[in-house]
């Protein structure tokens, strides 16, 4: 069976994906927020068809800003569902204008989303996924398992014989400070 590492290279979409940003650590909220966004549009579908569409995403979520994309109200909802650049699943939609209110929240209870995810860090998948539940809408075992080793937070990103393993093994990214 072929890994990520195995195909992605050198490929027009995966590969400047692969090299430069999976698996590295993100700690901004914008970052964490357009990863989980990228995760739940693409639950169900392609992973290219999702880099393809990056950014009108970025775009029409007005550049992943938390604040933003929470202020969203029924217009915005029916603006987005019409906008070709963007997968237009309701329930995604309206699941991404909640989860950012959600990350607003975790500004006050734990001092944003990257706090929040190091508040409980380390947990293995099985736990992340529960605690993603609780905390998120549309987010299921493989959104979660995704954007965590995505970001840094899960091992798994690449294989150890990739070249940009190394290179995340440099930055220390959460998974390899301990835990699972």
């Amino acid at each position: 069976m072929s890994s990520y590492c195995d195909i992605a290279p050198g490929h027009e979409w995966h590969g400047p994906y692969h090299d430069e940003e999976y698996g590295f650590p993100l700690a901004s909220e914008a970052e964490l927020f357009e990863r989980l966004v990228l995760e739940i549009m693409q639950a169900g579908l392609n992973w290219e068809l999702i880099l393809k569409r990056r950014v009108g995403m970025a775009d029409a979520f007005d550049g992943y800003d938390v604040d933003r994309v929470a202020a969203y109200g029924p217009a915005d909802e029916a603006r987005l569902r019409e906008d070709a650049r963007i997968i237009r699943n309701r329930l995604k939609i309206t699941a991404i204008i909640e989860n950012a209110r959600r990350i607003q929240a975790m500004r006050e209870s734990h001092g944003g989303f990257s706090a929040w995810l190091n508040a409980h860090h380390p947990l293995d998948k099985p736990a992340w996924v529960k605690l993603f539940k609780k905390s998120f809408k549309f987010t299921g075992g493989e959104i979660v398992g995704e954007f965590l080793m995505s970001a840094g937070y899960l091992p798994g990103a690449h294989a150890e014989t990739c070249p940009v393993f190394a290179q995340i093994a440099v930055l220390n990214p959460p998974w390899m400070r301990g835990g699972p």
